[in-house]
């Protein structure tokens, strides 16, 4: 009987819709899962002018998705880790050039100082031997500092790394999903949960690098990296690469089609370019900024002692070394100097100390600076704290509102995808209520059925 087709096929669009619903709720905490919606289409009348239609049938399953609420979360994903690497490293020299029980002022204050105490008795031995140390000390509050630098250099590198090896399984992991998605649908078959693993990966990777996404007619998608370069086409995917070479301690390039093309890892976005951009702008002119106090405060000072007398009369030596570069220790005393070779007198006339009082006016002669100009001596450290400070101040704003506006984007793209909890209560009660009307019919109908044979027997 037409009747009994009719409210078997509704009993049945009824199970999938609530089979649906029951997966939707038991993803209520999956993330990245899109919510699934039974679409209900009804079956047409046959050639039988008297008849009203065939029941109803699943058409198909719908993904509730929008694609530009999925590109918005994933330029903000981008926006955000450029942003949050750099932080943590800000942190730290803010906390280190900040303190002012290991600060290069606090040590230079230190050495002048005990230059400046010696001038009531240039022939102490306790205070010559005191700036001895003072300049020990602050030649090491340079070398702790640039080990700080160092640190900070390795771990970038070490950092960025690993976020390339990182991307590279992401990258292989949208291509052969892509792959697996082109076969599910060509095949009639659903393929939400691939999709979703997919577009999962693309938001990870998109917090390591800007992307650009495309959709393509059969289900799959390309991503590319902003600058241009594709990373997949298809099935077809790239691999990234860092290394270090003859002219710097990592290159970065991508090989995509058995083509190389060099990158420009500052104009990535992302960590990656978060990372770079700190390493080039910030973290390397800041260790050479400290490079050219501690090498004109060297140069000074030695020049200026090898214009006095010691105490014995004969001419001043250097007392300091400064080793350019990245080393461990740039700044350090001369081998074999000593509080005696102090050349404090300008004409080699004990108890003179027109040399010492030379040397104490180096502290206020002006330096130059790599990116803050030409100041004074005494001002060179706590204007680069300072430009530090506010540097990191403009990175917090920036990851405030980055974090801000990726939580709004997840938000909103969970309004659409997201799966409501009380919305899926409505559902299972109006797909139950569905089905018990349908199985009702299906009593009815055979009611019917009964009565009629009845009547015949």
């Amino acid at each position: 009987m037409a009747i009994i087709n009719n409210a078997l096929s509704g009993a049945l669009a009824a199970q999938v819709a609530l089979t649906t619903s029951s997966h939707n709720i038991a993803n209520l905490q999956t993330k990245g899962y899109t919510r699934q919606s039974a679409l209900l289409a009804t079956l047409g009348a046959d050639a039988n002018p008297r008849s009203p239609g065939n029941g109803v049938q699943v058409s198909s399953l719908l993904r509730f998705s929008d694609n530009y609420k999925s590109q918005a979360m994933w330029r903000a994903a981008a926006d955000l880790g450029s942003y949050s690497q750099t932080q943590p490293y800000l942190n730290q020299l803010e906390n280190v050039m900040g303190d002012d029980t290991a600060s290069l002022s606090a040590g230079i204050d230190q050495f002048f100082g005990a230059l400046n105490a010696v001038a009531g008795e240039p022939g102490s031995t306790p205070l010559r031997e005191q700036v001895l140390t003072s300049a020990n000390l602050m030649a090491e509050r340079f070398n702790g500092l640039n080990n700080v630098f160092n640190a900070q250099l390795q771990s970038v590198r070490n950092q960025r790394s690993a976020i390339i090896d990182s991307a590279n399984a992401q990258i292989a992991t949208i291509a052969r999903l892509n792959g697996q998605i082109s076969e599910a649908q060509a095949g009639g078959l659903s393929a939400s949960s691939m999709i979703d693993a997919r577009d999962q990966a693309i938001d990870d990777l998109a917090g390591k690098m800007a992307l650009e996404v495309s959709d393509n007619g059969d289900g799959t998608r390309n991503v590319s990296l902003k600058t241009g370069q594709a990373l997949v086409l298809g099935g077809i995917y790239g691999t990234l690469k860092a290394a270090a070479t003859s002219t710097s301690p990592q290159e970065f390039s991508l090989t995509f089609a058995n083509t190389t093309f060099a990158l420009d890892a500052g104009k990535l976005g992302g960590q990656l370019g978060g990372l770079t951009k700190y390493e080039t702008e910030k973290l390397v002119p800041l260790q050479k900024d400290i490079a050219d106090i501690a090498q004109q405060i060297a140069t000074k000072v030695n020049t200026q002692l090898g214009l006095g007398f010691k105490p014995d009369g004969t001419a001043g030596a250097p007392m300091f070394v400064y080793t350019p570069g990245s080393n461990a220790d740039m700044l350090k005393i001369a081998p074999g100097f000593k509080y005696s070779d102090l050349a404090f007198s300008s004409d080699g006339t004990p108890g003179d100390t027109g040399n010492l009082k030379k040397l104490v006016g180096i502290k206020s002669q002006s330096i130059t600076v790599g990116t803050i100009g030409t100041v004074l001596l005494s001002d060179a450290d706590a204007q680069l704290v300072g430009k530090l400070g506010v540097d990191s101040q403009l990175n917090k704003a920036g990851l405030k509102t980055t974090q801000t506006v990726r939580t709004q984007s997840i938000d909103d793209w969970q309004s659409t995808s997201g799966v409501n909890q009380d919305e899926e209560a409505v559902n299972l009660v109006e797909y139950q209520n569905m089905y018990q009307a349908n199985m009702k019919v299906i009593a009815v109908a055979n009611q019917l059925f009964d009565a009629t044979l009845a009547m015949m027997s």
